[in-house]
């Protein structure tokens, strides 16, 4: 004999588990929490709900002791010891090991968002995500670090927290033996080994191992730059590279080199730096064979085979390989002369002819004319003297003689080329001036 619901045809086979089903149609909970009024349709969800309260666990594993105030809880944790996953994604085929792991699973496929804030309107897949995320709009964090008195706003990341205290780390992967304080941490680490990259931009469809690198990702097609320096007004896209921006601002350089001592405001630069140690040179080029001690000049190398010049200037159309070499050029139509010498205060575009321009104040300075050209060392002399006072008045400078007329201070000969002015003066410096005596 079978009792059948009358609202969806399903069939019962006994009377009282109909009255029960019933209830999930009306709605009615008639069974009521002495201490917390909470509400349930079923008399045994009541059992349950009463050890929250009173604490008790009658359900033990026997393999390892830990004890369940369910038994679906015991159930769930006894295949963590047999590994046993009976629930799989007919989609992509993965396992789990508890119904509702897979139900939220699917949610990465579908896309599906069930649960809203009711302040600001973000969508999450998960309960558990929108609790914590009501955190952020409260500021509560209940959870505090007894060692060092931090608080947390979730009981899991102050048990991650205390891990650091400890040093413990008892998520190892199978595969390689490395061990995590983190259960997601050793999760995103065993993609490294399967390759799996489960999360898929729905506007350019590149995938990706991580949910959070996902979503950096799509702030490059939103443009969103949520996170703000209070000092000075700039945004980036990622939390991680504001904390580094913060650093030029308190001049914090955390990251040492062990060999040197010299401090770096970001581990990566650290790490390039080492290099210069050991010498390693990890990017080869695979055209020609060259090798780089850097990714990025790997990059800026590889277009000397190709031939991309990917920074174009707006004004003028012209092409560059190196941004670096675009910001200068800009500065032909800028008119901005950023690099000054410090000895006679004349500026330069380039910081190559500057450096040019003070090779000609260090052949100056560092010799003295003899007596063996009374005339020339006289006219000479007079010539620095005039321009050390007037500045760039009373003699041309020699900087603006070598870009324009490429004429010597010295005899008045011109050359063909700055570079054979600078070796004519080298040649006056050896033949016409001596050591101070």
């Amino acid at each position: 004999m079978s009792f059948e619901c009358q609202q969806y045809g399903k069939r019962i086979s006994q009377a009282g588990h109909l009255r029960t089903h019933e209830r999930v149609h009306t709605g009615e909970n008639p069974f009521e929490c002495k201490q917390c009024g909470k509400c349930f349709s079923q008399v045994g969800n009541l059992r349950s709900h009463e050890r929250v309260h009173t604490g008790e666990k009658p359900f033990e594993c026997k393999q390892c002791g830990k004890c369940f105030s369910h038994a679906g809880s015991l159930r769930s944790h006894e295949r963590v010891h047999t590994g046993e996953k009976p629930f799989e994604c007919k989609q992509c085929g993965k396992c789990f090991s508890e119904a509702g792991h897979l139900s939220r699973h699917k949610r990465v496929h579908t896309g599906e968002k069930p649960y809203k804030c009711k302040q600001c309107g973000k969508c999450f897949s998960q309960a558990g995500n929108l609790r914590k995320h009501g955190r952020v709009h409260t500021g509560e964090k209940s959870f505090e670090c007894k060692q060092c008195g931090k608080c947390f706003s979730h009981a899991g990341n102050l048990r991650s927290h205390e891990r650091v205290h400890t040093g413990e780390k008892p998520f190892e992967c199978k595969q390689c033996g490395k061990c995590f304080s983190r259960a997601g941490n050793l999760r995103s680490h065993e993609r490294v080994h399967t390759g799996e990259k489960p999360y898929e931009c729905k506007q350019c469809g590149k995938c990706f191992s991580r949910s959070y690198l996902l979503r950096c990702h799509e702030r490059v097609h939103s443009g969103e730059k949520p996170f703000e320096c209070k000092q000075c007004g700039r945004c980036f896209s990622r939390s991680y590279i504001l904390r580094c921006h913060e650093r030029v601002h308190s001049g914090e350089k955390p990251y040492e080199c062990k060999q040197c001592g010299k401090c770096f405001r970001l581990a990566g630069s650290l790490r390039i730096h080492e290099r210069v140690h050991t010498g390693k040179k990890p990017y080869e080029c695979k055209q020609c064979g060259k090798c780089f001690s850097h990714a990025g000049h790997l990059t800026e190398h590889k277009r000397v085979h190709t031939g991309e010049k990917p920074y174009e200037c707006k004004q003028c159309g012209k092409c560059f390989r190196l941004a670096g070499s675009l910001r200068i050029h800009e500065r032909v139509h800028t008119g901005k002369k950023p690099d000054e010498c410090k000895q006679c205060g004349k500026c330069f575009s380039q910081p190559t002819n500057l450096r040019k321009h003070e090779r000609i104040h260090t052949l100056l300075k560092s010799r003295k004319f003899s007596k063996k050209n009374k005339s020339l060392s006289k006219r000479f002399t007079n010539n620095l003297r005039t321009h050390r006072e007037t500045g760039n008045s009373g003699v041309a400078d020699p900087q603006s003689v070598i870009t324009e007329k490429h004429s010597c201070w010295i005899c008045q000969e011109e050359m063909s080329s700055e570079a054979l002015l600078l070796q004519h003066y080298e040649h006056h410096m050896t033949y016409v001036c001596e050591d101070d005596s």
